[in-house]
């Protein structure tokens, strides 16, 4: 009786909010890659879409009262197949895709399918948020540089304002460490000095990896200027890791090594953060890792804006999360909210050192008249983008 009592009431409710379906997908590009530098890094066959799953989860948690079924597809596809894969997934109806991969087939995917509304769970480069913006393109992720504001705004906050930068050689080595540069001159940090390590390739788990490195390392940076820390710029993640105990002189390491910045981890607990981590583990029986949350975060969002608006439309979504109205809680202390000038979700990064949160930015003491979030980033004047003031 309670049962048949409850359906009815739900059913009122759906029929006066406007119940939706909402059908969306996670595509995850799966690149060739060395193995990891340790095991403990080994990639999950569910990364990303473990995420996915407790975001559809909530939202159906949520939905189901106003008459609302969420639905996410799962799709792991080569960097060849990803628009193809977007077709496919538009021909089912699926207008709302969450991408974890990088920025070319991000880009590939966003100007393929320009009505639907793609949600970029991975791909970091400042670009996409500015000169290379799409105005179909949400941004989850924070971009390289909140994160290097992130980090110069804590070196600040320490005094310690001259910097050792150690780049990569890599293309995307030397992109991060632009923005790195970049964040120093915005902060009034010293870049006092900056040194490139080759990528000779090879296995780093080799059993004399680790004997080469210990003695290489150290002479690469051997007697550098003055400085208070090491600012690791290594997105190809192929030395970092070993700069912490083998610089030539004892600092703190940041950037790509040592404390990094991140979206989440599994050590945040505050925020109600337990409570996330408690029911993503036990959904995947393992640790959050980033692109998990940013997956959950895409999802989050949508599912917020539906059952705002009640409407599954791509552009009725899209329009609500932009807008003034839209806010989500996402266990870091404030709500997030998107920029309406690059569609980049304004949000704290927390700098985390494998084991704890040291600390999170924006730091106390930065302010910005609209909020300390957009001290992270660039800010309206400084944006590239032109899709959103379309």
């Amino acid at each position: 009786m309670m049962r048949s009592v409850l359906s009815v009431i739900l059913a009122c409710v759906a029929s006066i909010a406007g119940a939706a379906d909402v059908n969306t997908a996670i595509i995850r590009v799966e690149y060739p890659q060395l193995a990891p530098i340790s095991r403990f890094e080994e990639k999950t066959a569910d990364l990303a879409f473990a995420g996915a799953d407790l975001a559809t989860q909530d939202n159906q948690t949520t939905g189901q009262f106003l008459g609302h079924n969420f639905k996410t597809i799962h799709v792991a596809a080569e960097p060849a197949d990803v628009v193809s894969a977007a077709a496919e997934l538009r021909a089912k109806g699926i207008e709302i895709i969450v991408v974890s991969a990088r920025a070319d087939e991000l880009l590939a995917i966003a100007d393929a399918a320009q009505d639907a509304l793609i949600l970029n769970a991975g791909a970091a480069d400042t670009a996409l948020r500015g000169a290379e913006c799409r105005a179909n393109v949400l941004h989850l992720t924070p971009s390289d540089a909140m994160r290097a504001d992130a980090v110069a705004q804590f070196s600040v906050w320490k005094k310690w304002t001259r910097w050792f930068l150690v780049r990569g050689s890599n293309p995307a080595d030397i992109q991060l460490a632009e923005e790195y540069k970049r964040a120093a001159k915005k902060f009034g940090v010293n870049v006092v000095e900056e040194r490139e390590i080759l990528d000779t390739g090879g296995s780093r788990r080799a059993d004399t990896g680790h004997v080469l490195v210990q003695k290489q390392i150290p002479v690469l940076v051997q007697n550098p200027k003055r400085h208070d820390v090491v600012i690791a710029a290594d997105a190809s993640d192929v030395f970092a890791p070993y700069l912490p105990f083998h610089l030539w002189d004892p600092r703190p390491v940041l950037g790509s090594a040592g404390l990094r910045p991140v979206s989440f981890n599994p050590a945040t607990e505050s925020w109600g953060g337990t409570q996330f981590q408690t029911r993503f583990e036990k959904l995947s029986g393992r640790y959050v890792t980033e692109a998990d949350y940013d997956a959950w975060l895409a999802l989050r969002a949508v599912g917020e804006a539906v059952v705002r608006t009640g409407s599954a439309d791509p552009s009725d979504l899209r329009t609500f999360m932009l807008s003034d109205d839209f806010e989500l809680a996402a266990f870091k202390g404030q709500p997030v909210t998107f920029r309406k000038w690059n569609g980049q979700m304004r949000q704290p990064i927390l700098l985390y050192d494998g084991r704890i949160n040291a600390s999170v930015s924006p730091q106390e003491g930065f302010l910005h008249p609209v909020s300390p979030l957009d001290t992270l980033g660039a800010d309206e004047p400084e944006t590239d983008c032109k899709a959103f003031g379309e």
